[in-house]
């Protein structure tokens, strides 16, 4: 258990932080997958920043060939997973914020939310035709058909495109205007625990023990390209893509989705709402403080810290 980070732990840790009762094994890492192919034909560079996010969609708009950003609001999760969750931790400063959310000196109306669900927002006019009623698989289908240049990713996606052969690249979430420090959603995915009545406590504890080497790190994420192992281990990557978010552990902080841990064991479930007001603020049915507020009021009708 030395080889994983309280981060990497958080998903299996009893909530005094006293206790993990399960073996981290894969986290999924979000950001942005884009078509190097079309970069090449328009004469883009990956962005670095949300001036420079904007400036490539814009390019890509005027050229009118294809769909600037691949997203759909049909079935609100990802408007909230690979939009809200992806962008979000370079404004609420990833950890910082999210356990400010949890003890409660953080508020989902103070201006880190407020300003994630403006750049949100902002994201309509690249979103094509038909965004709105576009699902989950018809946005992979639209970039894996080379008809989007950016898709706003999950990397469990990378294998999908794969493949459809597509040359593929990735950049991590652009920093807003005035940040220096990066962040990125690292979400804790998988976890591995034994049965405290098996009858095969000592293999169990074998097998758990290898699920945390630095064997067992290389085989997962090679195997499964986007499902990146949690421990500490030096992991090389065959697949280009799934390395390139590999590295941004080693340039940014990273964190979980703001809302699993704790925050959605309630009535209303903080993860539905997010989906619900993060695709009403993308469809601009609903204006970024009044999503804020939205959140803040639901939380804090059954979650105590919030009620301060």
């Amino acid at each position: 258990m030395a080889n994983f980070s309280d981060v990497a732990k958080s998903a299996w840790t009893t909530d005094d932080g006293k206790t993990t009762f399960c073996v981290p094994m894969a986290s999924v890492i979000h950001g942005f997958i884009y078509n190097k192919d079309i970069f090449k034909e328009l004469g883009l560079e990956e962005p670095k920043t949300d001036e420079e996010f904007f400036n490539v969609l814009e390019k890509i708009k005027a050229n009118g060939t294809y769909v600037p950003l691949v997203l759909g609001t049909n079935d609100q999760w990802e408007a909230a997973t690979m939009g809200f969750q992806n962008i979000g931790p370079n404004y609420w400063k990833g950890e910082e914020g999210r356990k400010a959310l949890i003890d409660g000196t953080g508020k989902l109306t103070d201006k880190a939310y407020v300003d994630t669900f403006a750049t949100l927002a902002k994201w309509a006019p690249y979103l094509g035709d038909g965004f709105k009623a576009q699902t989950y698989p018809d946005s992979q289908n639209l970039f894996g058909l080379g008809k989007g240049a950016i898709y706003a990713a999950g990397s469990w996606d990378i294998s999908t495109f794969r493949a459809q052969n597509l040359n593929l690249g990735a950049f991590k979430p652009p920093l807003p205007a005035g940040a220096s420090e990066c962040y990125i959603s690292d979400h804790t995915d998988i976890g591995i625990g034994m049965n405290a009545k098996t009858a095969n406590a000592a293999d169990a504890k074998v097998f758990l023990d290898w699920i945390g080497s630095e064997e067992f790190a290389n085989i997962l994420g090679n195997e499964l390209p986007g499902f990146f192992p949690l421990s500490n281990a030096k992991v090389t990557l065959k697949d280009d893509v799934a390395q390139t978010f590999v590295n941004w552990r080693g340039e940014c902080r990273s964190t979980i989705r703001n809302s699993y841990q704790i925050l959605s064991r309630g009535t209303p479930n903080l993860e539905n709402e997010m989906w619900n007001v993060s695709a009403q603020v993308i469809n601009g049915a609903m204006a970024p403080d009044a999503a804020a507020k939205q959140l803040q009021d639901g939380l804090a009708k059954w979650y105590a810290p919030q009620q301060k």
